[in-house]
């Protein structure tokens, strides 16, 4: 038997090599699929981790510790607390203490926490030496603007204006190394409202004023077990983790439940799309393997007639007819499965964990196995019909007809599936497996249908055009009437087609989308994020390295207020922003802030010396300041004009730093209590009064304040809940107390300059907040107290925000927050010809460059998530389909072709011209292929809206912009060129045998 099988194989060698090509493939999808899968899991989890929040990958563990002066026992005894309690590994836990204290400045006592964390000075940039002994301290290079303090400087915190102070050193400045790191991810050590805090030594905290610190203990999760890699389920440990630490009096933030979500939903996603992708490919496998042994069974229908004769038995003629397939499609899932491993490889990437690696490769061998098995088990099925015929039959050289009710009834079940697959795609359970066949199956649907009609326009045809005198169209619909299995064939390009051509348009479409997404929250091609003090040094820094302003632009993002706030520089906006009709009309912000811009600005200070002339009326000393801001650094600038008394008086103060060009801008007033012993600035005596005259300056001299100044009411204003009265007349400014004024300093001194637009003017997405319908609209982010806004224009969406914010001038912003450095994050967006000397250039300019980030690169991030590793998967099972169609088209070819060409001579001799049996050989196949390939792109077209073929969603639920359409002109006409090219090579090649043999 062994010798008979070897010698068929011989034999037959064309017949057996197109049965190992056919397993080849489908050996190599199936095998690649587990691989795949694993890698493309690791690479989504790997890319949710880097792309979350860095306090989604900490854990910190919280107490209010009682030290009694020694904050090193406090450290230890959590230490002892934590061991074996937090289920993670604590190898390099960082611990920390600190204590929300004040700090005393011309403006009130804003906020300023006092703190020790382990490694701070490895994790900062730091001007001078790293804190180390008691009472030194390191500021943030913003706050120490803010303050006015260099290193040397003492700096008091007080737990309140009772309690007694905290004298400290400031020793250095610092700028953060890496702000959205792991390390500063505890929002205990980050501005609460109001500056950084002061990081000191852990011995600081001896003092007695410090006795009730909070200790921290944060931990990093590791990768490998936010991932689950062996099954790990990192949710569940840390509840219980929770639960006993806070019956030992600790409370643990654990913030990665949606992070831990994302990656389930990844990999949930992942192994259905991929499992559907895969069982797809299989189907068309066996499905073509079949069709492969039909056609190539003729030629063994001699051998089972000869069997038959001799008396063997139907056992021993089956072995014989399945030995000779067993051969091929062993061979075939032997070379499948490196080749399978190699595609997976290629496409996602090594799999790092041994347990994935054995998991991956018993999965790779069950499928190469399925795909094995259920060709031989088709390959049966094929032969056992040939087996049941009588010998007369099987010695026939005519083909019988097509099925009959048997293939009908099967047409009718699978349509019945395609059915179903469409409802529960349009229903609530779109993401079902059958659902995510359901485009195949209505390809299959209209396949059917039109194969049908098909083989009757060709029974019917045929004769007539026969008849009429057109012999190539005669003989080419006679062929395709009379050749079994052309229906079969038809059906098997015309889902190739449409799922190749699908796939095709849900990848380009998800390209589209994720760079569509990628511009939509970065704003621009290229976006730095850069540390700066204030928003002052941000401008001017950019406009230096970019003095035509057309190649960067200068950005605050604030995203924690309410509600979000994007400031950008609306003059660079059009020439470096991506914009979208989303956003609104690109001018209207520039417009609208250039309209109200407000009055003009005062005169620079730039003199060493001010000089005020005033009125005070009062009972009681009063004190007047004038407060400062350099036009280049921000800093700020006070001028203190002493005690006033009653009456006409001229007072001299002395002013620094405003000499460097281009020296400073007014900011306010300030007419205050002298200030008390505390450091508090309280309101004026109750019922006094101040007239300012004049200002002027000294070297140069000039006059900074007249009276068309003094006297424009519009040029004044006061802040929200101060207790002063403005009164702008006869050319002179009168700031006055009320009589009912408390002694608080809750109440504001100041009276503001106003040199931009007030109200803000904004665009606006999404609907307004609760408090702007019944109040006036105004952002609590630009100062210590509100700024009256006005809507200019609204927008569905915004760059950066989405659906609910604020777009806003930088430079407008800046001006009304003063001395005020309001929360955000610093960028510099860049336009796609911002080369290397303009990144150069930043930080020539002072900038420190923190991230960088590009819309292509955050596109290629969002390629490692679910969605897209599906649809590149589902990509390669549809050329897969389209090459298992190539290799059918070639069997259907090059079947027959001896007798055919010796019926077409037999036609030439009675005067069949030769470019009509030429074209009836061409034809034939022709046929099949064109119509095929049309069938294809109109099922393709067909599915599309029936079963709702969409670019799936994000894995993060974002949904700001719509999806592109997933089956646009572009990807029909690329893919029916692309099925083109490659089924009607394997056509041409095909036939040339026949025609090469006719024209001899």
């Amino acid at each position: 038997m062994v010798a008979l099988v070897w010698g068929a194989v011989r034999t037959r060698t064309a017949q057996v090599l197109t049965v190992l090509l056919l397993t080849v493939l489908a050996t190599s999808v199936a095998a690649a699929a587990p691989w795949f899968a694993y890698a493309s899991i690791n690479r989504a989890a790997a890319s949710d981790v880097a792309s979350a929040p860095a306090e989604q990958r900490t854990v910190s563990v919280r107490e209010i510790a009682e030290t009694e002066g020694d904050p090193r026992s406090a450290i230890a005894r959590m230490e002892s607390t934590m061991g074996g309690r937090l289920p993670l590994p604590a190898s390099d836990p960082v611990i920390g203490l600190v204590l929300p204290l004040t700090v005393a400045t011309g403006g009130g006592a804003p906020a300023m926490s006092i703190a020790y964390r382990d490694d701070f000075c490895a994790h900062v940039v730091l001007d001078g030496p790293c804190p180390a002994a008691p009472g030194e301290v390191a500021l943030s290079t913003a706050s120490a603007q803010q303050l006015g303090v260099r290193p040397g400087d003492p700096l008091t915190l007080r737990a309140s204006q009772s309690s007694d102070p905290l004298a400290l050193r400031v020793v250095a400045r610092f700028a953060y190394a890496d702000p959205n790191g792991p390390y500063w991810s505890n929002p205990q050590f980050e501005a609460d409202g109001g500056f950084d805090p002061a990081f000191t030594a852990l011995e600081t905290f001896e003092a007695r004023q410090l006795w009730e610190p909070t200790v921290t203990f944060d931990v990093t999760i590791p990768d490998s077990l936010l991932r689950g890699d062996g099954g790990y389920r990192l949710g569940p440990v840390l509840r219980q983790a929770s639960a006993a630490l806070g019956a030992s009096g600790l409370r643990m933030v654990n913030s990665s439940s949606p992070l831990i979500t994302a990656i389930a939903r990844d990999r949930a996603e992942i192994r259905l799309g991929v499992v559907v992708a895969l069982v797809q490919t299989v189907v068309l496998t066996w499905f073509a393997i079949g069709l492969a042994g039909r056609y190539t069974g003729r030629d063994r229908r001699g051998d089972v007639a000869l069997l038959k004769l001799r008396g063997s038995t139907r056992a021993a003629m089956l072995r014989l007819v399945w030995g000779q397939h067993l051969l091929p499609l062993t061979a075939g899932a032997v070379l499948g499965l490196p080749l399978g491993y190699l595609l997976a490889r290629w496409l996602a990437g090594p799999v790092t964990s041994p347990v994935q690696r054995v998991e991956a490769l018993l999965f790779s061998l069950a499928a190469a196995g399925a795909v094995l098995l259920g060709g031989l088990l088709v390959l049966a099925a094929v032969e056992g019909v040939v087996l049941r015929r009588p010998v007369a039959d099987l010695l026939r050289q005519v083909s019988p007809g097509r099925g009959g009710w048997r293939s009908g009834l099967a047409d009718l079940l699978l349509l019945a599936v395609a059915v179903a697959a469409v409802y529960q795609a349009r229903s609530s359970a779109p993401d079902s497996g059958l659902a995510l066949a359901a485009p195949g199956l209505v390809a299959l649907a209209v396949a059917l249908l039109l194969a049908r009609l098909l083989g009757q326009l060709a029974d019917r045809g045929g004769s007539a055009a026969v008849r009429a005198g057109r012999l190539r169209l005669g003989l080419t619909a006679v062929q395709v009437s009379r050749q079994p299995g052309t229906d079969r064939v038809f059906a098997l390009v015309v889902v190739a087609v449409a799922l190749f051509t699908t796939m095709l348009g849900l990848t380009l479409a998800d390209g589209a989308h994720r760079t569509e997404r990628s511009r939509a929250e970065l704003g621009a091609d290229r976006v730095l994020q850069v540390q700066a003090p204030n928003r002052t040094t941000l401008l001017n820094a950019v406009r230096q390295a970019d003095p035509r302003g057309d190649r960067a632009m200068a950005v605050v993002v604030d995203r924690g207020s309410t509600p979000p706030i994007v400031a950008v520089d609306s003059s660079r906006l059009a020439a470096v922003a991506h914009w979208r009709p989303e956003y609104g009309p690109l001018a209207l912000l520039g417009a609208a802030t250039a309209e109200n811009a407000g009055p003009p600005p005062l005169p620079a200070i730039t003199g060493d010396r001010l000089t005020v002339r005033v009125r005070y009326d009062g009972r009681s000393p009063a004190a007047l300041a004038l407060l400062l801001q350099h036009e280049g650094s921000g800093a700020p600038v006070q001028a203190r004009f002493g005690t006033l008394t009653r009456g006409e008086q001229t007072r001299t103060a002395a002013v620094t730093g405003c000499a460097r060009a281009p020296g400073c801008r007014l900011l306010r007033w300030q007419f205050s209590n002298p200030p008390a012993r505390t450091g508090a600035i309280l309101p004026g005596p109750p019922g006094s009064a101040v007239t300012v005259r004049e200002l002027t300056q000294q070297g140069p001299p000039a006059t900074v304040l007249g009276p068309e100044q003094l006297g424009d009411i519009a040029r004044w204003r006061t802040g929200t809940g101060a207790a002063l009265d403005v009164a702008a007349r006869d050319g002179a400014l009168r700031i006055s107390v009320d009589l009912n004024t408390t002694q608080s300093p809750d109440l504001g001194t100041e009276v503001y300059a106003v040199d931009s637009a007030l109200p803000l003017p904004v665009v606006l997405a999404g609907p307004p907040e609760e408090s702007w319908r019944f109040g006036e609209p105004a952002l609590a982010s630009f100062g210590t107290q509100p700024a009256p806004v006005r809507v200019d224009g609204t927008a569905g969406v915004l760059p950066v925000v989405g659906r609910s914010g604020v777009l806003v001038d930088l430079e407008t912003t800046r001006r009304v927050a003063g001395d005020v450095n309001p929360p955000g994050q610093f960028q510099v967006w860049l336009a796609p010809d911002a080369g290397p000397g303009t990144v150069d250039a930043l930080r020539a300019a002072g900038l420190t460059i923190a991230a960088d980030d590009t819309v292509a690169r955050r596109a290629e991030r969002l390629a490692d998530q679910a969605p897209s590793a599906i649809t590149r998967f589902g990509l390669v099972a549809g050329v897969a389909g389209l090459l298992l169609a190539a290799a059918t088209i070639g069997v259907a070819g090059a079947v027959d072709r001896r007798s055919r060409l010796e019926q077409l001579r037999a036609l030439r001799l009675q005067g069949l011209p030769l470019r009509a049996a030429v074209g009836t050989a061409y034809a034939g196949i022709w046929v099949l292929v064109g119509a095929g390939l049309l069938t294809g792109l109109l099922a393709a077209a067909v599915a599309d809206p029936l079963a709702r073929v969409a670019v799936p969603g994000f894995t993060d639920g974002w949904d700001v912009l719509p999806p592109p359409g997933a089956l646009g002109w572009a990807p029909v006409l690329l893919s029916g060129l692309v099925a083109l090219v490659v089924l009607g090579l394997v056509a041409w090649l095909a036939v040339a045998p026949l025609v090469k043999g006719l024209r001899r």
